[in-house]
């Protein structure tokens, strides 16, 4: 049996991120034994909170757990349940007990652990992804470089594997963390039920065409916000990095390192996420072709164009236009 630690965070949980590994680890349990694979549950689930209890949502609903950091001396996995995306920082503050407590169950137990969506912040916290991979919700993403930039983020990435911490890309892709982690434990076969059961789709491996760049403007840098207000006021043009340096008189060394510790993008990815952002936008309302698209975002290379794009959502232009349009999707 082991031993399933889902941790409840106080005030700012997604609730989803409680009862999607609940059901389905509860799910894993009926199969076994209903298919005679097992006599007993192989999964040990107990909710785990600071408190007893926590309400969500203004008091819309309430979780009741059965467990306090207090009454579990070993767990063999601990689930990280994802916290509310504008109250980052407050959820870490609030929730700072659950850290030492993660910490003492890795080290004495080699307990693994897993976070979900922006859950992310507070497996940060504990200092066990240092130097490892993790993903997150892509809304997250750069909060999270500025604050930990010891932690090799990937945007991109579904889920991560390594040495026993596991982390999920944003929202409702936790659950393919959960298969992840159904198919390790009990084995493909378990893992393929369940996906049909719950139609996840366990081909999913990108988030980056779910990703919306809105830009980074929380800092305080006047000269890179002068920067960012040009680069987006002129996504028709081509823009260097040279030539905004100059408008704003500084050296290009100089300007690079102030903007990326601002933004957490160098100026030229910044350029380019701003780019691919207007060219969504222009795929998914308009009827324009892809040269059209790409001539009015400052791109004259079909080719390169292409390997972009695809770079910062995971699909071809065709491809997110087929998918994306207004026009072409049946609902």
């Amino acid at each position: 049996m082991k031993h399933v630690s889902i941790l409840v965070p106080k005030h700012n949980t997604i609730l989803s991120s409680v009862v999607g590994p609940y059901k389905i680890f509860n799910s894993v349990n009926d199969f076994l034994i209903q298919t005679g694979k097992s006599k007993k549950p192989f999964f040990d689930i107990n909710l785990v909170g600071i408190d007893y209890g926590t309400a969500l949502y203004d008091g819309a609903f309430s979780i009741h757990c059965n467990a306090t950091i207090h009454d579990i001396d070993k767990t063999d996995l601990i689930i990280i349940s994802a916290v509310r995306p504008n109250c980052v920082a407050e959820s870490i503050k609030t929730n700072h007990a659950f850290i030492p407590w993660i910490k003492q169950q890795r080290e004495q137990h080699n307990t693994e652990v897993a976070s979900l969506c922006l859950g992310a912040f507070i497996l940060a916290e504990t200092g066990l992804l240092d130097n490892k991979q993790c993903a997150t919700h892509w809304a997250g993403i750069d909060l999270f470089k500025q604050r930990y930039p010891q932690i090799d983020v990937f945007p991109e990435k579904i889920v991560t594997d390594q040495d026993g911490i596991y982390s999920s890309g944003g929202a409702y892709s936790f659950l393919n963390l959960i298969v992840h982690l159904v198919h390790k434990y009990c084995g493909q076969e378990v893992a393929i039920y369940v996906s049909k059961l719950f139609e996840i789709d366990i081909s999913r491996d990108n988030q980056n065409q779910f990703a919306i760049f809105k830009g980074q403007k929380e800092h305080a840098d006047v000269l890179v916000q002068k920067a960012q207000i040009f680069i987006e006021e002129n996504v028709t043009k081509k823009i260097s990095v040279e030539q905004l340096s100059e408008s704003l008189a500084v050296s290009q060394r100089h300007f690079i390192r102030r903007f990326k510790k601002a933004t957490a993008n160098t100026p030229l990815e910044y350029i380019q996420r701003v780019k691919i952002e207007a060219a969504k936008n222009s795929l998914e309302s308009t009827q324009n072709t892809i040269n059209e698209v790409m001539f009015s975002v400052g791109y004259s290379d079909t080719k390169a164009f292409r390997s972009l794009f695809k770079r910062y959502t995971g699909l071809t232009p065709m491809a997110y236009k087929n998918k994306y349009n207004r026009e072409l999707v049946n609902y």
